[in-house]
């Protein structure tokens, strides 16, 4: 059977490659090829963002509320295709079933969320030092805005970055991983079988050197939003920086978890190794890193290995009740090993797992390091993938110190039976997020924001919908 060749979705249709350059979309549990997309170029997304910017003045001027309907009709379109979208991002994420089924159902509520905002969002009138003047502040649309997303939660991120772009009269375009494309096709399909207006949503493939650089570098994009490592982070700010773009980048993350002397263990091992294993390991706000208090750091250890022990995994596509599918692809695979290797030649011990698990597929088994130290890389770089280093600490304070030593300050978490505990941690810990006594995983009416080199700006929520709107102040003087 051929395989597949998706197209991309430009100005409310479906384009057909216009190189000869296309990438494989690789499923990582059996390394099979599952579709190829076009090796987009600059070109592509210049005749994207062209769409968008033509298409955003009447999109605009449509009231909010019919912005809203829009967004309602492709909620709907995606429920009417759960099925299938679960079974795509199992195949070529490696995600669970549970977890791909999740994110799918997830995407639906995001965009109704975001819809309902329609008739919330708000301007102000300010107080004026003169007489017979009223001070307007109106919230208006930016103009086209870009995403460019990352493979961990592909789908989700489509509505991320589109749902509050569109509901306050922004067009967008949006940008896949090239790793994970192929769930964005069937939202480009639900888009366009709704008659969504052409070029309010457009879909480009490739690259993050070419179009990737291109969604950011363009002087008619008004913002662009990444969702990536901080390398990409850093790639994107200085594309925008000589248009003076506005930048919304949500990047890496080292998420702690401190497990005070008082915690109930059995939560803070349930939620530890649920924010530690879920998609593998691949996700910015996943636990990280673990500080125990000494006092109870054998009994905390001997359950955290107990319950690694009954993490299961495999192809997702084979047996639906799996806790773990296999890494992304082989270049993640090797990163996780050579930093499990490293911690090794520094003196950490492999309390279970940390080996590749089989020969086929890119799986990595659950590990736990012990013995390791905040100076040594595995507890100061993130590594995405399902391997746990657990360190110990004496005080809070201290706790909180080496939580805080980070380049990163996306979560943290924290586990106590005392709500003093909680409230100091909560004033010292220097982090856009903190967990008190649950797994790590935010909500759609949060705010998802990361502090140093986790990002800039954030998503969700009224602030994540502000994101995508600019202010105009009008001074009105009457008689």
């Amino acid at each position: 059977m051929a395989t597949p060749q998706q197209r991309m979705y430009i100005n409310g249709q479906f384009v057909e490659n216009q190189s000869d350059k296309w990438i494989e979309v690789i499923n990582p549990s059996d390394e099979t090829v599952l579709s190829q997309i076009p090796e987009g170029s600059a070109d592509d997304a210049k005749r994207a963002i062209d769409a968008a910017q033509a298409a955003q003045p009447g999109w605009e001027a449509l009231p909010a509320v019919e912005r809203g309907v829009w967004l309602h009709k492709i909620a709907d379109g995606i429920r009417q295709r759960a099925d299938e979208l679960t079974d795509v991002i199992v195949a070529e994420g490696g995600k669970t079933f549970g977890l791909a089924q999740t994110e799918v159902l997830f995407t639906a509520d995001y965009l109704d969320y975001m819809a309902e905002w329609a008739r919330r969002y708000e301007g102000e009138i300010v107080q004026s030092d003169r007489p017979n003047e009223n001070i307007l502040v109106f919230k208006k649309a930016i103009g086209v805005t870009t995403g460019i997303l990352p493979w961990n939660f592909p789908f989700f991120l489509i509505a991320r970055k589109a749902a509050p772009a569109l509901i306050t009269g922004n067009t967008i375009v949006i940008k896949p991983s090239e790793l994970t494309p192929n769930n964005a096709v069937i939202f480009a399909e639900i888009v366009d079988s709704i008659g969504l207006p052409k070029g309010v949503f457009n879909i480009v493939f490739g690259y993050g050197p070419t179009v990737g650089q291109e969604l950011a570098a363009n002087p008619k994009v008004g913002m662009v939003s990444l969702t990536g490592s901080v390398i990409a982070g850093i790639e994107t700010m200085k594309a925008a920086a000589p248009n003076v773009t506005k930048v919304s980048l949500e990047l890496g993350g080292k998420a702690p978890a401190i497990v005070m002397n008082d915690a109930d263990l059995d939560i803070a091992v349930k939620a530890i190794v649920s924010s530690r294993v879920i998609n593998s390991g691949q996700v910015c706000n996943c636990a990280e890193r673990v500080y125990v208090q000494e006092e109870i750091y054998d009994s905390f250890i001997t359950r955290l290995t107990a319950a690694f022990e009954q993490v299961t995994f495999g192809d997702p596509a084979q047996q639906k009740e799996l806790d773990m599918g296999p890494l992304i692809n082989a270049a993640a695979l090797q990163r996780v090993e050579e930093k499990v290797a490293k911690a090794v030649e520094q003196g950490a011990q492999v309390l279970i797992g940390g080996k590749r698990a089989g020969n086929k597929g890119f799986f990595f088994q659950p590990t736990i390091l012990t013995n390791v130290n905040q100076q040594m890389p595995i507890m100061r770089e993130e590594i995405f993938g399902p391997v746990l280093p657990v360190a110990t600490f004496r005080t809070l304070d201290e706790a909180i110190a080496l939580a805080n030593d980070s380049e990163y300050g996306l979560t943290s978490s924290i586990f106590t039976s005392n709500i003093n505990t909680a409230m100091i941690a909560l004033r010292k810990l220097k982090f856009g997020e903190t967990y008190i006594n649950r797994e790590n995983f935010e909500a759609m009416q949060g705010f998802h924001a990361g502090w140093r080199k986790s990002g800039v700006g954030g998503a969700d929520g009224r602030h994540g919908l502000e994101e995508y709107l600019q202010t105009h102040v009008a001074y009105l003087q009457f008689q």
